[in-house]
């Protein structure tokens, strides 16, 4: 009983908090950064570090995290918290896959909260600058390399997590496509899983098309092992993931001001997919 009371009493606490304050007008929508969750503690760590640098562009503005799975708070939490509070979510994921098309609308629609569900992150040019950034600092550079190996010599397998849909697919393939416009050079999409081919497959494609080096860019929002074991393959350098990038902060922003610009759509109740 006193168990059942303490639950009624702490969702009625997070209600109370999402109320404005008497005469204080509307309450603005609050930004929610849906990260997928990852058992390596440096993936939480990173998130978190997201979302402090979008705070510091936009001052005022309420960012919370939740998490499909693994990490706290999960967004089923966030929501809760959030009460009848508006929110806009913005994946940090990379595609329309599976959690984007579907467990993220669902767990909205559950919470019964006003929110609007924001496109993934990618594929967007801001990532293909913060691609070409990391590799940077893994040791690439732009013209020649440093060494005797001609620049014509190089190319980049895009490491991603995988998925079955096709969209998420032809997403990646459009990142690809913007990081080798950026960088000059052949650029391969490769998957960690669920998807052909493999990182080892596309390096191995790329070394027996005469390609001296081959770099594995880290397609990933944060660490974890699919990013960690796609290093691994790298026959030269792997740049870490995207991470706390100020471009990524920036297109977070940008993604959560569309969201609210688009004109509300028909859409499961209080759901409203921008």
């Amino acid at each position: 009983m006193n168990s059942s009371r303490g639950r009624f009493g702490g969702h009625l606490a997070a209600r109370l908090r999402a109320l404005p304050r008497a005469g204080a007008g509307p309450v603005p929508p609050a930004l929610v950064l849906v990260a997928h969750g990852s058992r390596d503690p440096r993936a939480l760590r990173t998130v978190a570090a997201l979302a402090h640098r979008v705070r510091a562009l936009r001052p005022g503005l309420d960012v919370r995290l939740g998490h499909i799975e693994l990490n706290e708070p999960l967004l089923a939490d966030t929501l809760a918290e959030l009460g009848d509070r508006p929110a806009v979510l913005v994946p940090l994921l990379l595609g329309h896959g599976h959690h984007v098309k579907h467990d993220i609308p669902t767990a909205a629609a559950a919470a019964r909260a006003r929110v609007r569900v924001a496109p993934p992150l990618g594929p967007h040019p801001l990532l293909a600058d913060t691609l070409h950034d990391r590799l940077a600092e893994a040791g690439w550079t732009d013209g020649t390399d440093g060494t005797d190996v001609p620049d014509g010599s190089r190319a980049v397998v895009l490491a991603a997590a995988g998925s079955r849909d096709p969209d998420s697919a032809a997403d990646t393939d459009r990142a690809a496509r913007l990081l080798a416009g950026r960088l000059g050079v052949p650029v391969v999409p490769a998957y960690a899983s669920a998807a052909a081919p493999t990182v080892p497959d596309a390096v191995r494609a790329l070394t027996a098309r005469g390609y001296a080096r081959v770099a594995v860019a880290a397609y990933f929002t944060a660490p974890g092992r699919f990013a960690t074991e796609c290093a691994a393959a790298a026959p030269w350098i792997a740049s870490a993931p995207l991470g706390a990038h100020p471009a990524v902060a920036r297109l977070v922003l940008h993604r959560h001001d569309r969201a609210l610009a688009a004109p509300a759509l028909p859409a499961a109740p209080a759901l409203t997919r921008a």
